[in-house]
């Protein structure tokens, strides 16, 4: 899977994954390429669409590595978008500027559902595969590479109401009116992702990550159901590798930190959190069967330095000198923020961690 590949000089993020000793807690960020850099605009305006940039591996690769030119950043992530698997299927997907995704022929129907299929991860999208195999190359070693799907349950909302939505009235309804094609629906997505996941594994990425994003819209026994059920599929389908080389997967669903414990047994290695929760309690109620990552509010990169540097604080003694934090926030960081706000925040998590760490003898 890494062959020819340079061999990794940074690797706090994957020991961290794997609740192994590190030096400092790692961090990344949701989001970190994007529009609060001046150089991403650049380069989206270059390439003439989202789409476009997306679709093209060497500019994908450039906003890629954008944050890590920036920011001491302890991984990189895949510049793609969760929508690609359900474009391949079909849909016709667009980003209208200011509007977000659409999709032009969306899910009306139990027909329509039940004419989908797994997509040809290797002709639809060898762009994002091309893509990852670029960045590893360019990454020479720095830090790991993470790729990343939306999860079934994510992309039906889309795939159903054809954007985004509020409440998510047209998906929710079909899990209760025709379950059944529910189900048939989430399997070939669980598929699909399953598929596109491992192409990417393949192609050089050296952890993976799962974006549940709309998991919180559920009810309890609706996300055990319709989304928790077919991520388990997921993680026992994937090839990740036996040991110390087994490839960690991530799963964040948001606003369901509810679930935590299901999730913490659903075969990934680590649970992304996000702000409604602290870090020693969903230590607590999940013990050392998963790492944990989180979980600042992204909203605090437009408050002030001091106020910055204290939530770094705050995150990294609420987890304390044990192994298994990966440093992020609890979403996606918004794009209107100071870039030199998430300077602050990155290097005052290092420079605390490594203090506490030190302190209490932890050093690899």
């Amino acid at each position: 899977m890494s062959n020819g590949f340079a061999p990794l000089a940074n690797d706090r993020f994957l020991r961290a994954l794997k609740r192994q000793p590190v030096d400092r807690t790692p961090v990344w960020i949701m989001r970190q390429a994007g529009r609060y850099l001046p150089e991403y605009r650049a380069t989206r305006a270059r390439a003439g669409s989202f789409m476009n940039l997306c679709q093209s591996p060497e500019l994908a690769c450039e906003v890629t590595l954008q944050p890590l030119a920036r920011f001491p950043l302890d991984a990189a992530i895949l510049f793609s978008d969760i929508l690609t698997v359900p474009d391949a299927m079909g849909l016709g997907l667009t980003f209208a500027e200011g509007e977000g995704p659409r999709f032009a022929r969306p899910l009306r129907s139990v027909a329509e559902i039940d004419a989908l299929a797994v997509p040809r991860i290797d002709q639809t999208l060898r762009y994002v595969t091309d893509a990852v195999t670029l960045i590893r190359r360019e990454l020479q070693g720095r830090v790991p590479l993470i790729g990343f799907s939306g999860s079934p349950w994510t992309l039906a909302c889309y795939m159903i109401e054809g954007g985004g939505s509020e409440h998510f009235e047209r998906a929710k309804a079909l899990l209760w009116n025709e379950p059944a094609a529910a189900h048939r629906l989430l399997d070939v997505l669980a598929q699909s992702v399953s598929a596109y996941l491992q192409a990417q594994l393949d192609a050089g990425a050296q952890a993976l990550m799962l974006f549940d994003t709309w998991g919180g819209a559920l009810s309890a026994d609706h996300y055990r159901e319709f989304s928790l059920r077919y991520m388990q599929q997921i993680a026992a389908t994937l090839e990740r590798g036996e040991g110390d080389a087994r490839v960690p997967l991530i799963l964040y669903s948001k606003g369901a930190m509810g679930q935590l414990e299901a999730m913490a047994d659903s075969g990934v290695d680590a649970l992304g959190l996000d702000w409604t929760i602290t870090l020693d309690e969903a230590r607590r109620r999940v013990g050392d069967r998963v790492a944990l990552q989180g979980n600042v509010d992204p909203v605090v990169l437009y408050a002030g330095v001091d106020a910055i540097r204290a939530e770094a604080r705050k995150a990294v003694h609420s987890f304390g000198a044990n192994p298994g934090h990966v440093f992020n926030l609890g979403h996606g960081i918004h794009p209107t923020i100071d870039p030199e706000h998430l300077r602050a925040l990155v290097e005052a998590v290092h420079s605390e961690s490594a203090a506490l760490f030190a302190a209490r003898g932890n050093l690899r």
